[in-house]
């Protein structure tokens, strides 16, 4: 990685000391660009309040922070403000991995030093960051002589909107993301509603009306906005409890059975609670602001991992080709079957092979009060020879994908998580994807919780140590880590493909993932395994189905965005398929990353220039509903002639009668092209630009 190109003009105004009499009472930090502006200020009974707007128009009323302590008074009121300071940011930064290159990170800081008007004088501090993409805040609990720990039972941060804007939100669930988007007024929104405790293993509490976040909004002059956190670390995660009424959100944090949210030592940083502010529903996928608020990389490269796409025994179990435990009618974790995995990856231009219930442990995982059954993280099935499938592998090129499923038994799993790596890092592997299926062990933590905020958090400093990148699947949410933890390549959470072939809703609608990259994706990389040739289902599954045509999976390799994408179908299905190319060809380490065009819950454009190539991606999705998009090309090099191949929706294709017909047309275009793509319903077009020789 390059060395940070910085450029940083501070300018800090300490504009009172304690015993002023001129105490300030509001102090106001503006974006780079002018357009949003903070005012800060403390009501009449000193509680830290603030405003925002949004090029002069009002985006969040005033709005309380502060916190309720266990055992100790409320730390939200009776404060004056003791000292101000403001300093301006501007650097660019470079990704080892990421949807671009190098990163601005500018913005106009502001901290406010309050202290409380008692005898402890207990202090606290917020900080914010504007920029031209947005603004996060944050709390500081300072050193300090009266208040050495805290017992957090509520952080009360709010936000005051001004209007009843329309939102794509999924319910607060404490235990899970992967939940279908719903797309309704602010003041419709029931979360109570849509969660139904038992329908899915990890769906456990929901204690209020509430949302998770990335939660997204466009208000009715057009302005979007989505609120989110960064920098989750030894904290809760945040769901915002709704107040439909007053049109009010504020932070609920996940918290255990004993209604303890977090506990501190003093000093320490909260996240970030960020809110980013775009014209177009692009520019929030654009933005950089999450992860710009975290710190910089603990270390400069990781020449142990590159950017891949992955095969995988993973499909057979959800379409019921293969079970997963060696007991089954059909153990397709095996090492036959993994060979001619590894003998497909090699020749077509994929470099990782994942094998899940590969390890002892599978048969009843789910039965927790079982003592005898549990994963063990280092012992193969019978049938599947680890040591001889690795060096298969690698002499065809292709690294395999360690699979560690705890079903979320944190317990047993961190214990033996030292000799789990150790046999990672013995066999030469450098890549694990985690599983944390079903309710915490120990019983009384949530999955969003400090408690495992802090496991999550093990875990990557263990692969940070033992050279290992992580993929996390029921995880928690992804909050812009991945840029001080590199190792943090990917995380599920969302509702993935493996819905369509086992849910009885009738599956991942296709407005589903016209949303999820203005939601779930702002967080970071998602794993949703995008790339199934049988639409249908068929003969596997009679009753469900995908829902989307086959041009529109291959697009999603575009449009959304992983360092590590799956081509998850069954081999026989990819075989003798032309479209197999575009999955060859299409690149998954990014230079430069544009969204053409889009609307939430619609369509989505997005192109992509591979990193060290001059070859560009473009995929394009649709909902429901058939439309014809116009493309300009106006990204491209005007010095080059390129050749693009398009995989297109056929004439006749629809998701739900002809899902897998799909042409492919190539042409000459530059820079002053103008394609129009007509997509069908539930349909997409993936296209490859490369340069002419």
């Amino acid at each position: 990685m390059k060395a940070p190109i910085i450029k940083c003009i501070v300018c800090v105004f300490l504009l009172v000391s304690c015993t002023s009499k001129k105490s300030p009472v509001e102090a106001t930090v503006i974006s780079p660009n002018g357009y949003t502006k903070i005012d800060f200020f403390l009501t009449s009974r000193g509680e830290p309040s603030y405003v925002v707007y949004y090029k002069n128009e009002k985006l969040i009323d005033s709005s309380k922070l502060g916190f309720e302590l266990r055992e100790s008074l409320h730390l939200s009121e009776n404060f004056k403000i003791i000292n101000v300071k403001k300093s301006t940011t501007d650097e660019t930064w470079d990704m080892i991995w990421g949807e671009d290159a190098h990163v601005r990170n500018h913005y106009n800081e502001l901290m406010v030093e309050l202290e409380e008007h008692s005898e402890l004088k207990r202090k606290l501090n917020i900080v914010f960051k504007v920029y031209d993409d947005g603004l996060g805040f944050r709390y500081e609990f300072p050193k300090q002589k009266h208040l050495n720990n805290v017992v957090i039972t509520d952080e009360n941060t709010e936000f005051n909107l001004v209007d009843d804007h329309k939102v794509w939100w999924i319910p607060g669930d404490w235990d899970i993301y992967e939940y279908l988007y719903n797309t309704t007024k602010f003041s419709e929104i029931n979360a109570l509603k849509y969660y139904k405790p038992g329908t899915h293993l990890g769906q456990t509490y929901i204690p209020e009306n509430a949302v998770n976040t990335p939660v997204t909004m466009k208000t009715n002059s057009g302005v979007y906005l989505s609120f989110h956190e960064a920098d989750l670390t030894n904290y809760a995660g945040m769901t915002l409890a709704v107040d439909t009424l007053n049109l009010k959100m504020k932070s609920e944090l996940v918290g255990n059975n004993q209604n303890i949210k977090v506990v501190r030592d003093l000093p320490f940083e909260t996240p970030w609670r960020t809110i980013q502010i775009a014209d177009k529903p692009g520019d929030l996928i654009e933005s950089k602001l999450i992860i710009n608020l975290n710190d910089p990389s603990v270390i400069k490269d990781m020449p142990y991992f590159k950017p891949m796409k992955y095969v995988g025994i993973w499909w057979d179990m959800h379409i019921g080709t293969g079970n997963w435990d060696y007991s089954g009618n059909y153990h397709a974790a095996n090492t036959a079957y993994a060979k001619k995995m590894i003998d497909f990856a090699s020749e077509h231009n994929i470099h990782g092979m994942l094998v899940e219930g590969w390890n002892t442990g599978w048969e009843k995982w789910w039965d927790k009060k079982n003592k005898k059954i549990h994963f063990d993280f280092v012992t193969p099935y019978p049938d599947y020879n680890l040591e001889d499938i690795v060096s298969y592998g690698k002499s065809k090129g292709v690294e395999l994908i360690m699979h560690h499923e705890t079903s979320a038994d944190i317990v047993r799993y961190e214990k033996q998580l030292d000799t789990a790596f150790a046999l990672i890092q013995s066999l030469d592997i450098h890549s694990v994807k985690t599983g944390y299926v079903g309710r915490v062990i120990p019983e009384g933590e949530y999955h969003h919780g400090q408690y495992m905020v802090n496991h999550y958090q093990k875990v990557l400093e263990k692969g940070l140590k033992t050279q290992v990148v992580i993929n996390a699947h029921e995880p928690i949410k992804a909050t812009g880590k991945r840029r001080t933890y590199p190792v943090a390549i990917a995380r599920e959470g969302v509702r993935g493909q493996e819905y369509n072939a086992w849910s009885n809703d009738g599956g991942n609608p296709p407005e589903h993932l016209t949303i999820v990259p203005f939601t779930r994706m702002l967080g970071g990389p998602i794993d949703y395994t995008p790339g199934i040739f049988n639409t249908s289902l068929k003969p596997y599954k009679e009753d469900n189905q995908i829902n989307t045509t086959l041009a529109h999976q291959l697009a999603l390799y575009v449009v959304l965005y992983s360092p590590v994408q799956m081509v998850p179908d069954l081999i026989k299905h990819y075989e003798n398929n032309p479209a197999l190319q575009f999955i060859e060809d299409v690149g998954v380490d990014w230079n430069t990353t544009k969204v053409l065009d889009a609307e939430i819950g619609d369509f989505i454009t997005v192109v992509r220039q591979e990193k060290g190539t001059q070859k560009w991606f473009l995929g394009t999705i649709t909902d429901e509903n058939s439309r014809t998009l116009k493309v300009n090309l106006d990204f491209l090099d005007p010095d080059r002639t390129y050749i693009a191949k398009l995989y297109k929706d056929a004439p006749d294709a629809h998701y739900l009668s002809n899902s897998e017909a799909y042409q492919i047309e190539e042409k000459e275009v530059d820079s002053k092209t103008v394609l129009e793509l007509d997509l069908a319903a539930g349909g997409g077009c993936a296209i490859s630009i490369i340069p002419k020789e």
